[in-house]
């Protein structure tokens, strides 16, 4: 155990100090728009601001599924949102999402816009508007509506916990690794024990709620989050494994990570995507090929 001095709280917190850690630059304690700043329109009735991060692959995903699906009224315009840069506290994105994080989108298709944030309700939106990987009878709904909710409560501790203590925090805690790991370990046996039984969350169907899940929980468990495969022992979860194998053998999944990616190999990255060419053109900033 960490013997270093314990902290002892101030009566009254305030941040008059560096936070510190990857994230220190856009950290802070209050909301709205700090530079004005309009958002790009383009063509299509869906414009999507985010950045390829897990919960903008959550939507990238949909999208991407959408079109392969047939639903060409699911066409979209993705924007890229730096959010190392503060995109996402101007004044254009803010008014999508008053709570400054991606992904944000915008359906122009009816007369008043309608916005719609966060990832979760967004798959949800989607589902509905296309009336397409949602179950609709109650069982597989209350199934899959579980698992998509499961995942918005279970990731701030894979996140915001266990990946910014192990992998961004200043200095290395570890009481804050250790109790984070432990959580991160048992929601991995969750899905394993539910997934042993079952081909895709929500029963044989691919769900909003795979949508979801894979890009946090997926990732990890290739060794591809934080870095922290050999950490966690994540090849010990052989039926998450079997699944985040198996969704990423779609071609829309592939298509969908690449979107709005501004990191890792060029050709993995598509940063803005406005037609379904795009993938396929190869440019300075469009690089594309299947991962």
């Amino acid at each position: 155990m960490d013997n270093s001095p314990s902290y002892t709280p101030p009566k009254i917190w305030s941040a008059n100090k560096e936070s510190g850690g990857r994230f220190a630059n856009i950290n802070r304690p209050t909301a709205g728009a700090t530079h004005e700043k309009e958002l790009p329109v383009g063509r299509h009735p869906l414009q999507l601001y985010s950045l390829g991060t897990p919960n903008g692959v959550k939507v990238t995903v949909m999208l991407e599924e959408l079109l392969a699906a047939g639903h060409q009224g699911a066409e979209y315009d993705a924007w890229l949102i730096r959010i190392n840069e503060g995109d996402q506290f101007g004044s254009g994105f803010v008014a999508v999402n008053p709570n400054s994080k991606i992904p944000a989108l915008l359906d122009r298709s009816p007369a008043t816009p309608i916005r719609v944030f966060e990832s979760g309700a967004i798959l949800i939106y989607l589902a509905e508007k296309f009336g397409a990987f949602l179950p609709v009878d109650g069982a597989r709904r209350a199934e899959c509506l579980s698992w998509l909710f499961w995942q918005m409560g279970s990731a701030p501790f894979l996140g915001g916990g266990f990946g910014h203590f192990y992998a961004y925090a200043p200095s290395k805690i570890e009481y804050a690794i250790d109790r984070y790991a432990m959580e991160v370990k048992r929601q991995l046996d969750v899905l394993d024990r539910h997934l042993a039984e079952s081909p895709y969350l929500a029963g044989d169907e691919f769900t909003i709620a795979d949508m979801a899940v894979w890009p946090w929980y997926g990732t990890l468990v290739k060794g591809q989050l934080y870095e922290a495969g050999e950490f966690l022992q994540v090849q010990a979860y052989s039926h998450v494994l079997r699944w985040t194998n198996q969704i990423a053998q779609r071609p829309a999944v592939q298509r969908g990570r690449m979107v709005n990616r501004a990191w890792g190999e060029p050709r993995s990255q598509l940063h803005e995507r406005h037609d379904a060419s795009d993938f396929e053109t190869r440019t300075q900033d469009k690089l594309a090929s299947p991962v």
